[in-house]
């Protein structure tokens, strides 16, 4: 791989390289009282978060830090940004100074792409940490490397991707990730979330959830974003997690072996219920742990080359 800004056009062979990388990256490091591999050594990762994040932005830093490269932090309000510098010369520059690796999340679609773009002549790589409502493509790898822990496979496994995909750069990705492995993918939610041309997506679309669980495999629980809304999507928070969210009578429609999920933040009370985001099914905080490992099997095929061992 030289970048890794999408899942749309991710081959089924380097998707499942990386996630069997990420699996033998977990098992060298079970039981390690210092969780660290040298390498990376010498090879300097820079994060740029243009958003708020927790999850992502703080398992790249674990990731790069146990593969022992140096991590950097830069933030939007931290940098010459606040002064009216633009993506481009940013970029510029943090290659120069030595990135071998820009880790970008921006609220605009197509962000990591212009950046790839900008840096082709650098060697510098570029990972989108989501873009907009477009792509995060490590995090659809860590859902489904976290599917295929609990499922034992991909292939022929049926998932619900449930709630706001209108605003959702997570459904995007693991709708083109999971059909690229095999899965069959459902998406369930009002028609108002739901975006224009989904009709082309490798996807069945329902509005029913209650009729789809008891068929899935796994579902996948959505934040509402409500901080990209601009109007009137549902008529109230109540009515929304009446007809689409995951509380305990909807769980034991699930089949035995459902496996819930959920990318967060999570919004507790309203697309999920703290019983269903606690029950033993639900595999949130395991996507997390996977998080860092298949983070650090992305880095490792982007920077470490063909010849080195994980």
């Amino acid at each position: 791989m030289r970048h890794l800004l999408t899942t749309e056009n991710l081959a089924a062979d380097t998707a499942t390289a990386v996630l069997d990388t990420a699996d033998e990256l977990k098992r060298t490091l079970l039981g390690r009282e210092v969780r660290k591999l040298p390498t990376l050594r010498g090879r300097t990762v820079i994060t740029m978060f243009y958003e708020n994040s927790t999850r992502t932005r703080v398992s790249f830093e674990i990731a790069g830090k146990w593969m022992s490269a140096d991590v950097v932090n830069v933030s939007a309000g931290g940098s010459s940004v606040g002064k009216g510098e633009s993506l481009r010369d940013t970029a510029l520059t943090l290659s120069a100074a030595g990135a071998d690796c820009v880790i970008v999340r921006h609220p605009a679609s197509g962000a990591a792409h212009r950046l790839a773009g900008w840096l082709a002549d650098t060697g510098t790589c570029v990972v989108n940490a989501g873009d907009g409502t477009h792509q995060h493509p490590t995090q659809a790898l860590l859902d489904a490397a976290t599917l295929r822990e609990r499922l034992g496979g991909l292939a022929g496994r049926r998932v619900a991707i449930v709630g706001d995909v209108l605003h959702s750069r997570v459904a995007r990705s693991n709708v083109y990730l999971l059909a690229t492995l095999g899965a069959e993918v459902v998406l369930v939610a009002p028609p108002t979330l739901l975006p224009p041309g989904v009709e082309h997506w490798p996807v069945t679309v329902s509005h029913e959830l209650d009729a789809e669980l008891p068929a899935v495999d796994a579902v996948m629980m959505l934040r509402v974003q409500a901080e990209r809304m601009h109007g009137g999507f549902f008529p109230s928070a109540r009515e929304y997690s009446i007809a689409y969210g995951l509380g305990e009578a909807r769980l034991r429609l699930l089949p035995e072996h459902a496996v819930v999920l959920h990318p967060g933040p999570m919004l507790r009370g309203m697309e999920i219920s703290s019983v269903v985001a606690d029950a033993p099914r639900a595999a949130i905080t395991e996507q997390v742990r996977n998080g860092v490992h298949v983070r650090m099997a992305v880095l490792y095929h982007l920077l470490a080359g063909e010849g080195e061992q994980a």
